[in-house]
């Protein structure tokens, strides 16, 4: 039963629980809150001195920091690849991580709220947008609908797995009727978060590099190859490090999904790069400067055909069953089609969307320091979330810390 005393206790247990570890997590943690200081520093540089410090100009206005924002977008929508699985078909090894994949989602959704609020350039001003306290101007501007939903996506994630987590701390059986209608609600708003973010792209008619009809499933199935992929890596680490029970075939069957969704952005992708160049309209210029170069600048050729090559080695790995269920390969093929889908969704999205500009000038942009290491504190902070998270998750999942238990287990989880 809920009452404001076992949640209370659930709290300070948990606040108790996080702060205690081995000198690994002490040291893990110290160095992302390192990262943390550094990029916060910078980020105070940028406040004072204003976006001119990062490498974006008129002619570049997005970079580095929207597209981190884009491909974390994706991250955080890949959590229905567990939800599908374990809810719409009850396959019970995939049900008992899906909490796993939520959690990923709201770390992820957290760092792609710090990439927005860092490429604001006046963030004093964000209020505008805060409903009730300045004009959203719902529904005519997209950027409205981005709010809403990805706020709304975070909510709802950070409820579930806060209600289950209480749960197994109080050790009673969640109830089905409530944590059913909203993990099914998940499936889709994770289509709507990436959807949306598509459509603040091609909605910009001027761009006619993002101006395309398949951006939104281009989107959707990178993002259900990415997404999965840091996952299945972090699955093997946790049951590597934690007593946590992750069975294979949980594994090869998410590395399954992938192999489809890889193939489908695969030939999406190839299906719009024959649009551009096959017609020869003056729009293909885009395309022409992102894979061959143009008027001597060929800055994002390496990244675009690495990008190309990246996924479709990771795609042959995921399709044939004998390198799916290798785990050398298998892992070969998650770092690839990271590589792949995060290139895809900054140097190969970005860059020449806004390049040629208007007046066919080419405006090499490169990120600058203080953009990386801003970049590098928000990663940060989505790992601490994510790993004090873990640090709580993973006793309680194995009932290991209860409100019977309490504080004599907390000391032996590390």
């Amino acid at each position: 039963m809920f009452t404001l005393r076992n949640f209370s206790g659930f709290l300070s247990d948990t606040l108790r629980l996080v702060t205690r570890g081995s000198r690994l997590y002490y040291a893990w943690v110290g160095f992302l809150l390192l990262l943390i200081a550094i990029g916060t520093i910078a980020y105070i540089g940028q406040l004072n001195q204003g976006l001119i410090v990062t490498k974006m100009r008129d002619q570049v206005s997005w970079g580095f920091y929207i597209g981190n924002f884009t491909f974390l977008v994706g991250v955080a929508a890949a959590a229905i690849m567990l939800v599908i699985p374990a809810y719409i078909y009850d396959w019970e090894p995939i049900k008992e991580i899906t909490i796993l994949g939520e959690m990923l989602a709201i770390s992820a959704l957290i760092m792609c709220l710090g990439f927005v609020m860092v490429d604001i350039g006046r963030p004093d001003r964000f209020w505008h947008i805060i409903p009730l306290v300045g004009r959203l101007n719902w529904p005519q501007s997209m950027l409205a609908w981005d709010v809403i939903v990805l706020n709304l996506y975070l909510l709802l994630n950070w409820f579930v797995v806060t209600y289950l987590l209480f749960c197994a701390y109080t050790e009673r059986h969640y109830v089905k009727k409530l944590v059913l209608p909203l993990v099914l609600l998940s499936i889709p708003m994770a289509v709507s978060i990436h959807t949306v973010t598509a459509y603040l792209y091609n909605g910009l008619a001027a761009r006619p590099f993002w101006n395309s009809a398949i951006l939104a499933p281009r989107f959707l199935a990178s993002a259900f190859c990415s997404g999965p992929a840091i996952l299945l890596i972090l699955l093997q680490v946790l049951r590597k490090t934690t007593r946590l029970s992750i069975k294979d075939e949980a594994i090869f069957k998410v590395a399954e999904l992938m192999a489809y969704t890889m193939g489908f952005n695969l030939f999406l992708t190839a299906a719009e790069a024959f649009k551009e160049l096959y017609s020869g309209t003056e729009h293909m210029v885009y395309f022409q400067y992102l894979l061959f170069g143009l008027k001597g600048h060929n800055t994002l050729v390496p990244y675009a055909w690495a990008s190309i090559l990246c996924g479709l080695a990771a795609f042959i790995l995921f399709l044939v069953p004998r390198t799916r269920t290798n785990w050398v390969t298998l892992n070969i093929g998650c770092v690839l089609i990271y590589a792949s889908v995060y290139i895809e969704k900054g140097m190969g999205l970005i860059i020449p969307g806004l390049t040629p500009d208007v007046l066919g000038d080419i405006y090499v942009y490169r990120p600058s320091f203080t953009e990386i290491a801003v970049a590098a504190g928000i990663f940060a902070i989505g790992f601490l979330v994510f790993t004090l998270m873990l640090k709580a998750a993973v006793p309680m999942m194995l009932g290991e810390f209860t409100i019977s238990k309490g504080r004599a287990s907390g000391e032996t989880v590390h």
